[in-house]
This record gives structure tokens, C-alpha cells and sequence, in this order.
């Protein structure tokens, strides 16, 4: 009998119907479907011309209720329908915020309220009972909220509080404020006004920028645009004079007749949504499933922010998708595109998604004018700010070389290097008058400076004889020291302290910030690389309070030439394209410039910054910097500069003149005499291995030999000098006793 028990209790368990359950999407769907049959129900009603027993009804009820809101009620039903059944596409629809759902719903009873006094007037000699039984104004809803308002506060209180609740709900509904709403007031009586002709701008006005694209399927986020600079700054003023042999005042020029304005480049918002399109599919075809948020497009790559969506393990856990496993899927993203290269952001600093940059298929051009002219430029207050470009956004780069306080450059030949020196020295010159700026430039190759001989800010002409270097080096070392023991004196701690709180009241003249140009690093460690790096050291670690600062560059970025100690004083370093990820290691301490693209795609590590940024440098053209030279030249006129002393004459010569000249007491200058005799040839590595001396030692005896025409000039590519024999016995013997 038990067993019979059992087995019957057994079938009963199975023939037991299965419950249905319906999960929460499931339900949220059936919901949404719901609320869009109502809409499309009511609207029906609505438009229709004979009504049923049940369509009649209900549209009474709608009218008695919210009166001529009633027409909105579908609208925001059907709105909500689409909502639960597209909740899934959510990223793809417009985003409703808590407080925009807030404002919407207090806007609906604010427009009850507002239409049912106006109907009741009108119709019913203000009778808000009648009104909303006829289903007008703002039905039985908006009677019930006005009449409360008006008993509790009087006619006076109504109006103000009506007011009030109406700006509260386009706050909250648009997000603006009232500082928004003066400017908006203020530019439309700007278009209103008739424009008078007025002269060019000589402040920053803003930057041509990418045009959004409209978001249909991918919401493409475009560039924020840059706010103009306001128009009613002063002219240029002319700079306080400055006195050589004479009075001179110098001007600063203006940016309209010194550079030109870039162009705006073209982009199809078709071929960017089938990018997204193709990460999507591909990631999530190799198990990364992701979906792009947003998409912004700078002038040389297009940055695609992706955010990893959650999977299902084999344990039937949800986890999200790894960053890591996403960067080490970029070699088939860009195969997927197509793309010469791709660099992996992950992640973007300051934003919850991952950074993909993909190259454009044509470059924009980032003028030093355009990133001059913009906001950024205008809102920074420094004298020695620099113009880097663009970013992957397309908003400029500004740069302040008072807080970096020094900059390192590196890449190799075509990156957009020397365009970058270039571009910084530009954007100095246009800022600064000689009173204020000096600059100290070396170039051992002898073209990519050489052209900015002639101008009055450089402290002697361009430095490119090897041997000159270290002495110049030292004497912006003494140059230091000196700023630091008047800054002792007078108890400024730096010299923007000094220029405008001590220089006027003693009288004495401001000191000029000083900027040291290297456009090869590579070819001063080689000749020197002791005296070099102690040099450079001393000056980055030293220099920032008294107004020095470098800006080294080469393409060269080997540990040898950058070696520690100097990449420890560079915090801010600039990286072009670079031949390996060694390259890029050494010069930012991580890979990365060996994927960038040349022609002026370069990483930005800003000393305060973890991670670099992604630039396109700002191009300044040969004609540019040839107007620009000649603009300083034409003002540095020949009648204001004493023909006796030499503006251009190397600084640290006139400081040796001033010092008593032990070098002819040199005890080693007849062994240097015989050496030089004996080879028949001279060089400074020569007597460095040859007498075991320092590189500045050989220096100061070959100038010795050079000055008495023992040796000749040093000759280019790195030759030995001449020597005639019949000087150096000369030397040897004053009294013309010969050998």
C-alpha cells in the first residue's frame, strides 16, 4: 500500500502544470506595450469623429480632469511606452535625467494652472467650477491647484508664484541659469544691433573647429566651441621704451599680418557611425562585447570612447569585460578599419570609458593663429605661454613655460619637431618684446635656426660652433647665480616679484626672461657629454625663479643622450614619432610615440599629468616665421644700436673681457703648442686624450691657439682644424728666437 501511495504522490508531482514566470524585463515590456496601445488609442479618439461608449468615456474623463492638457497626456504616455520597450537602446535615445523628469512634470501642472484662469475668464465670467466641467482651461486638476494658490495667496501671490515656478521648470528642465539667460538676452541685442566696421582683432577670437555631426544611431560628441575673447580688450600698446644709444619703443606686431588662418576640414557623420559600428561588431564577435558612447573628432585622429559591457562567464557569473582585454585587441580593431595604425586610451583620464584613436583619412591643419586665437590662449596670464595644437577633440593646447619649467623634445627626422620649436619661438615672439624676452639659441646642424639671426631678442647670435656651447652654458649659469644674489638683496623670491614689486622702486630696469634654445641634444653629448649634462642639470634644477628656462630637442632619444639625470629635471617632455617603444620608453616612460602618425602627431606629458595627451601640433609655415623675423629686424633699426657695441656680440665674451686673462699663463699651452706641431692637425678631443684634460680646459686652449692664429677656424662636419707652424713658433718664442 505504501508503495502505491508513493508512486501516486509521485504522478500527481508530474502531472503538476509548470508555473510561468515572467521575468522583470519581460514585464517592463509588456508594460511598455501597454502604455503605447493607450497613446495610440487615445490619439485615435481623439482624431476621430464618432466616438463609442468606452471612447467617449474615457475622453471625457481626460477632458474633465486636465482640460486642454488632456491633448499632452497621450504624448507623455506614448513617451513613456517608448521608453520601457527601447530601454535597451538607451544610449542611442536622448538621455532624460531625474531632474529633467522633475521639470517636465512640474512644467505639465504649471501649464494647467495657466490656462485654466485665462479660460475661465474668458468663458465662464471666472467661474473655475464651470470651467472644468465643461473640460476647459486646465480641468478639475488645474481648478483644484488654482483655486489653493489664490485663496492661500491672493491674486498678487498667484502671479509671482506662477513666475517663479516657471523659471524653476526651465532650470530644471534645460539646465541653464541665469547668467545663461543674461548672455543669451546680450548676444541677441548683439544681432539686433547694426554691426559697425571695427579694426582687426588683435586678441584671441575663436578657433575654427570641427562641425558636430547630428546624432542619429552613435551620439557623436563634438568639440566644445571655443568662447571668443572679448572684444572690448585695448589695443596693442607700445612696450616701455628701451634705450640703446637712443630712445627705441618697440610695438608687438599683430597676428593678422604675421600668420594666416587655417582651413575647416570636411567629415561624413556616416563613415564615423560605421567605425563605431565595426568596433562594436568586432570586439564583440572576439567575446569583448562594448558600445560606444560617444565620438570626437580632432583634425588627425577620431577618438571613439567605448564602455565594456558585462558577460556571462562559464560559471554563470556577470563580469565586465577587462580594459586590458580590450587593449590587447587593437591589432584586430585596426584590421577591421583598415587603419594604418590605432592607439589604445585605456582609459580615458577623468571619464569611465575606454579611448580608441583611429586615424582620419585626411589631416587637418592646426594653425599657430587658430590655437592663438582661441579661449584657452586668451584665459591663460603668463608672458611665456606656449602654443602646442590640438587635441584629439579639437580643443587647443595652451601651455604655460613659467610651471613646466622646462621642455624636452624628441623625435625623429619628419616627425614635426623642428615645426614644433618653430611654433614655440613663434608664439614667444608675437607675446614678448626684447624688453621681456631674450633668447639663447644653439644649433649645431646650422639650418633650422640659423634663420632667426638679426632679430633683438637673442642674447648673441646663434650659437654652432660646438666649443661655444659649454662657455654659453656656463655663462647662463653665472647669469643664474647673478639674478639670485639680487633677489637675496632687495628679498624677491622670484622674478615676477622682482618686475613688479622691487624693479619700480628702486628705479632699476625689469629683467627679461630668459629662454635657451637647443635644437640637438645628440651633438653636445657627444662632444662633451660631462660638462654637458652638469650644465643642463644645474640649470633645470636652479633656473625657474630667475626666468630661465630650456627647451631641448633632438632626435636621438637614446639613453645615452637623454640620460637620467636630465630626464629626472624635464618633467614636461614632448614625444614625436620615435623609431621603437625603447625610443618611447626613454622619452615618457612608457610605449606609445612609435604608433603616432608624424606630420606633427605627437604625446604631451605635462609635468602634473600621469598620462600624456594627444596632440596635433600647430604649424606655422617658412613665410609666417619670414615675416615675422623681418618685423623684429625692421624695428631693431641700425640708428638705435651703437655701432661700437654689437647687439649680436656673445655675452659671455664681453664677461670675459671684464676678467683678468690668465689663460696665457696657462703651464700647458707649449705642450699644447708641440702636440698641434707634432700632429699637424687640432682638434678639442685631440687634447682631451692626448693631456688627459676636461672638455672646457681643451676649450679655453684651442680659443687660445685659434686667437693667435696658431689654428684655424673649426670647419664643418666635425673636421680638425689647421694648424701653421709659423704662428705657433711665433707663440712659442716672442723675441723671435726660432728652433
Amino acid at each position: 500500500m505504501a508503495k502505491r501511495r508513493s508512486s501516486k504522490r509521485r504522478k500527481s508531482k508530474r502531472r503538476a502544470p509548470p508555473r510561468i514566470r515572467l521575468t522583470l524585463d519581460q514585464w517592463l515590456d509588456i508594460l511598455g506595450y501597454a502604455l503605447l496601445a493607450i497613446a495610440a488609442f487615445t490619439i485615435l479618439s481623439f482624431l476621430s469623429a464618432s466616438h463609442g461608449l468606452i471612447p467617449g468615456w474615457w475622453l471625457g474623463l481626460l477632458r474633465r480632469g486636465f482640460g486642454w492638457g488632456a491633448y499632452l497626456v497621450p504624448l507623455f504616455v506614448g513617451a513613456v511606452g517608448l521608453w520601457l520597450v527601447l530601454r535597451h537602446f538607451g544610449d542611442r535615445l536622448p538621455r532624460v535625467t531625474l531632474l529633467q523628469i522633475v521639470g517636465g512634470m512640474l512644467g505639465y501642472l504649471a501649464l494647467l494652472i495657466t490656462l485654466h484662469f485665462p479660460a475661465a475668464l474668458i468663458l465662464f465670467d471666472g467661474d473655475l467650477q464651470a470651467t472644468a466641467e465643461a473640460g476647459h482651461g486646465g480641468g478639475y486638476l488645474g481648478a483644484a491647484l488654482g483655486r489653493l494658490l489664490l485663496e492661500g495667496l491672493g491674486s498678487v501671490g498667484l502671479v509671482i508664484t506662477l513666475i517663479t515656478w516657471w523659471l524653476i521648470v526651465v532650470a530644471l528642465t534645460f539646465g541653464t541659469t541665469a547668467q545663461d539667460a543674461i548672455r543669451a538676452f546680450q548676444r541677441l541685442q548683439g544681432h539686433l544691433r547694426p554691426r559697425r566696421p571695427r579694426p582687426l582683432p588683435t586678441v584671441p577670437r575663436p578657433s575654427l573647429r570641427e562641425a558636430p555631426v547630428p546624432p542619429e544611431q552613435v551620439a557623436i560628441r563634438p568639440a566644445p566651441s571655443a568662447r571668443p575673447a572679448p572684444t572690448s580688450a585695448p589695443p596693442t600698446i607700445p612696450a616701455q621704451p628701451r634705450l640703446i644709444g637712443g630712445a627705441q619703443r618697440w610695438q608687438l606686431p599683430t597676428l593678422d599680418e604675421i600668420l594666416e588662418p587655417g582651413g575647416e576640414q570636411d567629415f561624413s557623420a556616416e563613415i564615423l557611425r560605421q567605425q563605431a559600428r565595426i568596433i562594436e561588431e568586432t570586439l564583440a564577435s572576439l567575446g569583448a562585447p562594448v558600445r560606444v558612447k560617444e565620438i570626437n573628432r580632432g583634425p588627425v585622429v577620431t577618438q571613439f570612447g567605448i564602455e565594456p559591457l558585462v558577460v556571462t562567464n562559464s560559471n554563470g557569473k556577470e563580469t565586465r569585460v577587462k580594459v586590458s582585454r580590450v587593449a590587447a585587441l587593437a591589432d584586430d580593431v585596426a584590421l577591421a578599419l583598415e587603419a594604418k595604425t590605432l592607439r589604445v586610451e585605456a582609459p580615458i583620464p577623468g571619464k569611465g570609458l575606454v579611448g580608441i584613436e583611429v586615424p582620419n583619412p585626411e589631416v587637418s591643419l592646426v594653425a599657430l593663429r587658430d590655437v592663438m586665437e582661441s579661449a584657452a590662449f586668451a584665459e591663460m596670464d603668463s608672458q611665456l605661454r606656449l602654443c602646442l595644437g590640438q587635441d584629439v577633440s579639437g580643443n587647443p593646447v595652451i601651455a604655460d613655460l613659467t610651471t613646466m619649467p622646462h621642455l624636452l623634445i624628441a623625435g625623429t627626422t619628419g616627425s614635426g619637431k623642428s615645426v614644433c620649436v618653430n611654433a614655440i619661438i613663434a608664439a614667444l615672439l608675437l607675446q614678448n618684446t626684447p624688453d621681456d624676452l631674450k633668447f639663447l639659441m644653439v644649433d649645431p646642424k646650422r639650418v633650422e635656426l640659423i634663420g632667426y639671426n638679426g632679430i633683438p631678442h637673442l642674447l648673441s647670435k646663434v650659437v654652432v660652433e660646438m666649443e661655444r656651447v659649454v662657455s654659453a652654458l656656463q655663462w647662463v649659469l653665472r647669469e643664474m647665480d647673478g639674478r639670485y644674489h639680487r633677489f637675496s638683496e632687495v628679498r624677491a623670491t622670484h622674478i615676477r616679484d622682482y618686475n613688479e614689486r622691487v624693479a619700480p622702486r628702486l628705479g632699476a630696469k625689469g629683467l627679461p626672461y630668459i629662454v635657451v634654445i637647443i635644437d640637438e641634444l645628440a651633438d653636445l653629448m657627444m662632444m662633451a657629454p660631462q660638462e654637458t649634462e652638469r650644465a643642463l642639470c644645474r640649470i633645470a634644477q636652479m633656473s625657474r625663479a630667475t626666468g630661465i628656462h630650456l627647451v631641448i630637442a633632438t632626435q636621438r632619444p637614446s639613453v645615452d643622450v637623454v640620460t637620467g639625470l636630465i630626464k629626472a629635471n624635464f618633467p614636461a617632455r614632448i614625444a614625436f614619432n620615435v623609431a621603437s617603444s625603447v625610443d618611447s620608453r626613454v622619452i615618457l616612460d612608457m610605449p606609445g610615440a612609435e604608433q603616432l602618425l608624424g606630420r606633427g602627431d605627437m604625446l604631451f606629458l605635462p609635468p602634473d599629468a600621469p598620462t600624456p595627451l594627444r596632440v596635433q601640433g600647430a604649424f606655422v609655415s617658412d613665410e609666417e616665421l619670414r615675416r615675422l623675423v623681418q618685423y623684429w629686424k625692421e624695428q631693431a633699426r641700425p640708428g638705435t644700436v651703437p655701432t661700437e657695441k654689437p647687439v649680436q656680440r656673445p655675452l659671455w665674451e664681453e664677461v670675459a673681457e671684464k676678467e683678468p686673462k690668465v689663460e696665457y699663463e696657462d703651464e700647458l699651452l707649449p705642450d699644447v703648442i708641440d702636440l698641434v706641431l707634432r700632429e699637424q692637425r687640432a682638434s678639442i678631443s685631440l687634447l682631451q686624450r692626448k693631456l688627459r684634460i676636461g672638455y672646457t680646459r681643451a676649450a679655453r686652449l684651442m680659443d687660445i691657439l685659434e686667437e693667435h692664429g696658431v689654428v684655424g677656424p673649426q670647419p664643418p662636419g666635425g673636421k680638425a682644424r689647421e694648424v701653421f707652424p709659423q704662428a705657433a713658433h711665433a707663440l712659442l718664442h716672442p723675441q723671435g728666437k726660432g728652433h
